[in-house]
């Protein structure tokens, strides 16, 4: 048994800082082994706190201390390997330290490290401490000067937050080695710590600029490796075009006169949104049509804008605490969601979005992972920058936007901007700003933030032919979760419209209205309501939850015709594609459960026949119409899941609308490509051009299911033609469907075409893990030893290991366990260098209670395992004990 088992950090514990420091100026000189930091904090009494200062440092060798210029000994402060405690101090004063650090050494990609021989930083939730001796907590707001000197050779840039004042050599006569050069920036802006950063190294740079609605010119730089400006090409108008939406959509101009961007190979998150120098991973970067996909352009757009958003949300307006991560990740992914509706399309986009939240969030709220949007307790804030935190949390936002309507949300945000500028904020306090805003009660709403779990909502509807009314009652009930027994009814708005049995429109007349409307918005706020619409004309088709207008799982006693109603007619292209995909469900469970439905499996392909024809619709909503529910979606639509049973059963599904729908596809695939292969056309990433090869591709997906005699060759020609990386992926997926020799051979001309790509080659990796081929696995393992798989780079261990757990179910979940076996061991390895990184795998592993008896006993057998190592980092040992726990 373990007794070293770290104590939980609870919100409740929250107490203010005892010191505040409005001044921090740093000094480093940068060495790779070497690298010596001085600090001189301005520091003073937090009125009405006590106690004494607390500084975090983590592996970090303290050199001196001193105290308005006087050195400290030993004796004059508490030194232990997490804390710097000094109890006896003036009420204001000037603290100053001096640390060495290791970056070459610190392969936890937290604090300052080295990646491709450049300096840099990532210091969310808690890298800061790995720098230098620091209160490293969001609720400490200092204003940054920092000074950086290294060998210009070596660091021909020198990059930190805020603007530059000073830059030059560094004169031999003061003791500097020869060629050594210094930067001296300075931030104007409050900022808590974990918003600091730093890059030093030799890059390219790619300049543009912005003027704002004021007529305030802003300078534009990207930073990437050498030789790749021209592909943050992309990434620089995605930047443009996301500052001008946020100045039309939510009256936001940027502060400062310099927005600078680096790309970086070693990441453990995606981006990272520091005051005025935004460091991102290079794949969510670098983009041109010869080595991106069109999702890696979509991404680009999407986490650019999310991380630009952040400079009014999340960084001039922070967090009291971590436990208020939503206030800024919820936040800003609706804004960059609502960003991306904006320039792809609302309908296409808001299917693309719910996807994922169904993947990843209703899977985090099914298992013993789930949390409530704001959590109230961890052990390593790092675990929870979740699905929960971020996708849901956008949710919550749209709720409230849908609730109050789009005049009184805008109110509240303004009100938001102005009343918490330059402090670090609670949920209650944002809440609080659409109260006032809207003179509405929200206190209701705010079981949103606490409460963990997917409501589920019933929908009964009761037609009156002869008063024309339908009498809809709604109920609405949450499982327990984790900590969390017994739930209470939240407010719930439910968008609504009505059409007949030809597909037409139907108007109704709300309770108490006297003007009858085409759509509207029910809130189900108890555990049940009911609600009588007049005027109802004919027999209706209930369309309900359009736009996916709440985070719950809808049940509406309704078969399988008004589906089909719904998926040729409604308005709602959210619901038009939701009725394609229930149909496809339940046909898919049913052939699981061993009742397959020919006959209903027959009449959804000429469906689908019809809607492709449908010539009003945008080839990317066709795509989608394509895409059959995915293996995880449908685990979470049964009590117990049999991964190989429902693996065979959507195949199937797949292989029918191969064959029933060849012709269609075939057509459909050969015209979308007419001149696509040629290499004189000229790539564009706009979302018409990416919808016509999303269509096209997922024509040649689908016919992959069917013989493989007969797709084969189609799709080793698409490979072999095509003119940019999404095609080419597209042909080499289907490819991996196929299997066999073909696939080999086209994965061997793959690899040797891009192999000194490193962004490429992770998909080379990624797309082998997910084959389904009964050697998956084997496949696998093989590529663990491959001289180009290197697991120390969160991006090529993401690529294989991820892919195969989380992209891959039917080998994952093989009988023998040996999937699990795998993961525990890349786990453990990984655990040893990079914790965070780690922890993140556990997650496949996390919903063992729901699946079959055999299977759950090996899944529960490898967390206990991993659970039992000693030496588990904090982050591993948190993930691990929360799978295991019982709810």
């Amino acid at each position: 048994m373990r007794t070293d088992t770290p104590q939980p950090i609870r919100l409740s514990d929250y107490r203010p800082p005892a010191f505040l420091i409005d001044e921090t100026a740093l000094d480093f000189v940068l060495e790779p082994n070497s690298t010596r930091v001085k600090a001189r904090l301005t520091v003073r009494r937090n009125p009405g706190q006590s106690g004494p200062l607390v500084l975090d440092g983590v592996r970090l060798k303290l050199l001196g201390v001193a105290i308005d210029g006087r050195p400290l000994d030993a004796s004059d402060y508490e030194l232990t390997p997490e804390h710097l405690t000094l109890a006896r101090t003036p009420e204001a004063f000037t603290l100053e330290t001096e640390v060495e650090i290791d970056p070459q050494g610190n392969t936890a990609l937290e604090g300052l490290y080295m990646s491709g021989g450049r300096f840099c930083t990532q210091c969310e939730a808690e890298g800061f401490r790995k720098i230098t001796y620091f209160p490293d907590r969001p609720d400490v707001l200092s204003r940054f000067t920092v000074r950086v000197e290294a060998d210009q050779a070596a660091c021909p840039r020198l990059l930190s937050n805020g603007n530059l004042v000073d830059s030059g050599p560094v004169p031999e006569e003061m003791g500097a080695a020869p060629g050594r050069h210094y930067a001296l920036w300075r931030d104007p802006f409050p900022k808590p710590c974990y918003l600091f950063a730093l890059v030093a190294g030799e890059l390219d740079e790619l300049t543009d600029s912005f003027t704002t609605m004021t007529g305030r010119r802003i300078d534009l730089r990207i930073y990437v490796d050498t030789g790749q400006a021209l592909r943050a090409a992309y990434a620089m108008d995605a930047l443009k075009r996301s500052m001008k939406w946020d100045e039309e959509a939510f009256g936001r101009e940027y502060d400062l006169d310099l927005f600078m961007i680096v790309a970086v190979r070693d990441f453990n998150f995606g981006a990272m949104e520091n005051k005025g120098l935004n460091i991102f991973n290079s794949s969510l970067l670098l983009a041109d049509g010869a080595t991106a996909t069109d999702v890696d352009y979509e991404r680009i757009e999407s986490v650019v804008a999310h991380e630009y958003f952040h400079n009014w949300t999340g960084d001039r307006i922070t967090c009291r605490d971590w436990f208020q991560l939503c206030l800024k990740e919820g936040l800003t992914v609706f804004r960059d969601q609502s960003f991306s509706a904006d320039q792809r399309g609302a309908a296409v986009q808001r299917i693309k979005d719910v996807r994922a939240l169904r993947t990843r969030q209703f899977a985090e709220d099914a298992g013993p992972m789930a949390h409530p949007v704001r959590p109230t307790s961890f052990m390593k804030i790092d675990n929870f920058y979740t699905a929960t935190v971020y996708d849901k949390g956008a949710e919550v936002i749209r709720m409230l936007k849908t609730l109050l309507g789009p005049e009184d949300f805008r109110a509240g945000m303004d009100l938001y901007f102005e009343r918490c500028d330059g402090t670090a904020t609670t949920v209650e306090a944002f809440i609080a700003c659409f109260a006032d805003a809207s003179s509405r009660d929200l206190s209701h709403f705010f079981g949103w933030y606490n409460q963990a779990g997917t409501p589920m909502v019933g929908l009964a509807a009761d037609y009156d032919a002869q008063a024309r009314t339908l009498d809809l009652t709604l109920t609405q009930a949450t499982a327990a979760t984790p900590g969390q027994p017994d739930k209470t009814p939240l407010p719930v708005p439910i968008r609504i419209g009505l059409l007949d049995a030809e597909g037409r429109p139907l108007a109704f007349t709300l309770p108490g209205a006297a003007t009858a409307v085409d759509e509207a918005v029910i809130v189900l706020d108890a555990a049940e309501h009911r609600v009588r619409l007049s005027g109802v004309e004919r027999p209706p088709v209930l369309s309900a939850l359009r736009q996916f207008s709440a985070p719950v799982k809808l049940t509406v006693g309704a078969g399988p015709a008004d589906d089909y109603v719904l998926l040729a007619a409604d308005p709602d292209l959210f619901n038009r594609w939701e009725a394609g995909q229930r149909l496809a469900r339940d046909l898919i469970l049913g052939r699981a459960g061993g009742a397959p439905d020919e006959h209903g499996e027959a009449r959804f392909a000429a469906a689908l026949a019809r809607a492709l024809d449908d010539q009003s619709s945008e080839h990317a909503f066709k795509a989608l119409l394509l895409s059959l529910p995915g293996e995880q979606d449908l685990s979470l639509a049964v009590a117990v899941v049999d991964p190989a049973a429902i693996h065979a059963a959507r195949e199937a599904l797949r292989a029918r609308l191969a064959i029933g729908l060849s012709p269609v596809l075939q057509r459909m695939h050969d015209e979308l490509g007419a001149g696509a292969a040629s290499s004189s056309r000229v790539f564009s990433p706009d979302a018409d051009s990416a919808g016509r090869r999303a269509l096209r591709n997922a024509a040649l997906d689908l016919l992959a299911a069917g013989p493989a005699e007969e797709t084969a060759g189609r799709a080793l020609k698409h490979y072999r033609d095509a003119a940019n990386m999404t095609d080419a992926m597209g042909g080499l997926s289907a490819l991996m469907l196929i299997g066999g020799q073909p696939f080999d051979e086209a994965l061997a001309d793959f690899y040797a075409r891009w192999r000194s790509e490193p962004l490429v080659v992770d998909k080379w990796f990624a797309i082998q893990a997910r084959s389904p081929a009964p050697d998956a696995l084997g496949r696998v393992l093989g590529l663990t030893v491959h001289p180009a798989f290197d697991p120390k780079n969160p991006n090529r261990l993401r690529a294989l290991v991820q892919s195969f757990a989380s992209g891959n179910p039917a080998r994952f979940h093989e009988p023998s366990g040996d999937g699990y076996r795998f993961l525990a061991d890349q786990i453990l390895a990984t655990d040893g260098f990079n914790p965070m990184t780690a922890a993140r795998l556990i997650e496949p592993l996390g919903a063992w209670r729901r699946y079959k008896p055999a299977l759950a006993a090996l899944m529960k057998a490898q967390l206990e395992r991993i659970a039992a190592t000693p030496g588990l980092s904090k982050n591993v040992l948190e993930m691990a004990t929360r799978a295991l726990a019982e709810g």
